[in-house]
C-alpha cells in the first residue's frame, strides 16, 4: 500500500518540468492528483486498520459471548477456588469465552463473593455477567439434598443415603466397616469400664443434618463428608476436653453411647442432660447394686432393629425379648453401658450427656403423657406413682 503511494508521487517528480512551464494550470492539477491519493490512502489505511483490530481485538477487550447459552454444561466449582479458577474452568468447559470476561463481571457483581462450592448445571456460551447471575441462583445448583433427624441408626441412615444418592444401601454398609479410614480418631474408640469396643462400629458418628451431597461422590465420600461434619462439630462442642474434664474418667465413647441413649428416650431438649444423669447414676453409683443394669426398652429394641426384626412399643416387649441372653444390648441383664450406641445423637443430647444436670438423684424417668413430658424418681415407688399418672393420660402401660 505504501509502495503504490511512492509510485504516484515519482511520477508527479518526472512532471515537473512541464509544471514549471505552465505553472498555475499544473499546480491546479497536482493538487487533485494529491486530493485523490489522499482519499485512495485513508480508505486503504482505514480498511487494513479494521483488519488489524479485528485481529488484535482480544488484546484490548475481552471475548464475551452474546448469550445466552445452548447445551448443557455441568461444572464443578471446588471449595477455595478464586474467581480466576472458576473463569478458567468456565472457559475450559466453553461456558464463558475468556477468564477476564467472567472476573469482571465478577467484579460488577456485589453478590460474586457468595458463589459456593458444589455442581452446576449452566449452559455452553453463555455471557460472563449470566453466568455469575447462574452460579448464584441455587435453582442451577446440582446437588443430592437429605436430611438425617437426630436418633437415626446406621442401617436407617445408610437407607436414607441411599434414596437421595442412588447408591445401594450394601456400598454404604461397605465402605462403612472401617469408620478410622472415613475419618474417625482412632482414640475415639476407648473404654474406661473395660469393656471392649467395636473398631468396625459406626454408628454414633455418622452426625445428623442436612447435607449437600455431590452428585458424582460414591458411598465413601458420602460417609466421608459425614463424618468431617461430626468431626467439625465434636470440636465446636468441646465434647472430648469436656468430657475427659469433667465426666470422673468417663472416656467419650461412653459419653456418646449414654448421649444416643438420652436422645432415643427423651423426646424434649431440656430433658437431654436429665436423662442423661439418670443413666450415669444407674451405670455408675449405687442404684441395684446386685446389677447396676440400666434396665431400659430402648436398647432391647435397637437390637431387634438392628436384627432385621420389627421393633416393638415398651406394652409389647416380651420377657423373652427383655431378657434374651444373645442379645449384647440387653440392658436388663448385663450391668453398665451397652457396647456401643444406639443410634446417632444431635446437638442437645450431645450436651446432655457432656454436661448433665448435677445434684440430680434420681434413678428413674418416664415419659407421663403423649407430648413428651418426663417425670423422674428416686425410687421404685415414685416412679410406680409416675407409671399411674402417665396411664391416666392415655400412655398404654397398665
Amino acid at each position: 500500500m505504501l509502495d503504490d503511494l511512492d509510485a504516484v508521487l515519482e511520477e508527479e517528480e518526472q512532471a515537473q518540468p512541464a509544471v514549471t512551464r505552465h505553472r498555475n494550470r499544473g499546480r491546479g492539477g497536482r493538487s487533485a492528483i494529491a486530493f485523490f491519493v489522499t482519499l485512495v490512502l485513508l480508505g486503504l489505511l482505514a480498511g487494513g486498520g479494521w483488519y488489524a483490530y479485528s485481529k488484535v481485538k482480544g488484546f484490548f477487550v475481552d471475548d464475551d459471548y452474546a448469550g445466552p447459552g445452548g447445551a448443557e454444561a455441568v461444572v464443578e466449582i471446588k471449595t477455595g477456588q478464586s474467581a480466576t479458577d472458576i473463569g478458567t474452568t468456565l472457559v475450559q468447559q466453553k461456558v464463558v469465552a475468556s477468564v477476564d470476561a467472567f472476573t469482571n463481571a465478577a467484579k460488577d457483581n456485589s453478590r460474586s463473593k457468595n458463589i459456593q462450592a458444589g455442581w452446576y448445571k449452566l449452559k455452553v456460551e453463555m455471557k460472563a455477567s449470566d453466568a455469575v447471575a447462574a452460579l448464584l441462583d441455587p435453582k442451577n445448583r446440582w446437588v443430592n439434598k437429605v436430611t438425617l433427624p437426630e436418633g437415626l441408626s446406621y442401617q436407617q441412615t445408610f437407607q436414607k443415603l441411599s434414596e437421595a444418592t442412588k447408591i445401594p444401601v450394601a456400598e454404604f454398609a461397605k465402605a462403612a466397616k472401617d469408620p478410622v479410614a472415613l475419618g474417625i480418631d482412632a482414640s475415639w474408640f476407648k473404654r474406661s469400664d473395660g469393656k471392649p469396643v467395636n473398631k468396625t462400629d459406626i454408628e454414633g458418628f455418622l452426625y445428623p443434618a442436612t447435607y449437600d451431597l455431590s452428585p458424582k461422590a460414591d458411598a465413601t465420600e458420602v460417609l466421608k463428608t459425614i463424618i468431617a461434619n461430626f468431626n467439625s462439630e465434636m470440636e465446636r462442642l468441646e465434647f472430648i476436653p469436656t468430657v475427659e474434664k469433667t465426666r470422673g474418667g468417663i472416656s467419650p465413647y461412653q459419653a456418646l453411647i449414654v448421649a444416643s441413649i438420652a436422645q432415643a428416650e427423651a423426646l424434649k431438649d431440656v430433658d437431654m442432660p436429665k436423662v442423661s444423669r439418670v443413666i450415669y447414676n444407674r451405670a455408675y453409683t449405687d442404684f441395684d447394686a446386685g446389677c447396676r443394669c440400666l434396665g431400659l426398652d430402648s436398647t432391647v429394641n435397637y437390637w431387634l432393629r438392628i436384627s432385621g426384626k420389627n421393633v416393638k412399643p415398651s406394652e409389647k416387649l416380651t420377657q423373652a425379648d427383655l431378657h434374651n441372653p444373645k442379645n449384647p444390648y440387653n440392658t436388663h441383664d448385663k450391668p453398665g453401658l451397652p457396647p456401643g450406641p444406639i443410634g446417632n445423637p444431635g446437638e442437645a443430647a450431645l450436651k446432655g450427656a457432656m454436661s448433665p444436670t448435677n445434684n440430680f438423684p434420681y434413678y428413674y424417668f418416664i415419659s407421663i403423657d403423649t407430648k413428651g413430658t418426663m417425670a423422674y424418681g428416686k425410687n421404685g415407688a415414685e416412679h410406680d406413682k409416675n407409671r399411674l399418672k402417665a396411664c391416666a393420660n392415655g400412655i398404654p402401660l397398665c
